[in-house]
């Protein structure tokens, strides 16, 4: 098992979890590469690298980390991008820690929604 960071990151990028980590680059961000397609604004986690320790779940302000075996249904294809943190590392750098004002938790709830609607949506228009 792994941890994951999911799609409840994106744009939002904290940085609260790189702190807490005790692997310097298990967390990581992606470094777009001339030609490669590019990935979300936000963190992942390689699941190379990842002890499974948990330090970076409580500290997400987002909730945006969980086990790959937790992570809810809208979010699976999010531990699919974490894995192309192990597949590419060259395309990938430390994260940098960013700590940002701590979102409260209607703004935690808004970016939830959010991304339960697109899915959702997504999956409609399939």
């Amino acid at each position: 098992m792994a941890y994951v960071i999911t799609r409840l990151c994106r744009d939002c990028v904290d940085g609260s979890c790189v702190e807490v980590c005790p692997i310097s680059d298990c967390i990581v961000e992606h470094r777009p590469a001339e030609g490669m397609p590019g990935l979300p604004n936000q963190l992942f986690i390689n699941p190379d690298r990842c002890i499974d320790c948990g330090a970076c779940e409580p500290a997400c302000p987002w909730e945006a980390i969980a086990l790959d075996d937790e992570v809810p249904l809208v979010s699976k294809d999010d531990i699919v991008l974490n894995a192309i943190a192990a597949a590419r590392p060259q395309d990938f750098v430390d994260a940098a820690i960013r700590t940002r004002p701590k979102p409260s938790p209607a703004q935690v709830d808004e970016n939830r929604r959010r991304w339960e609607i697109a899915s959702e949506l997504a999956a409609s228009e399939r």
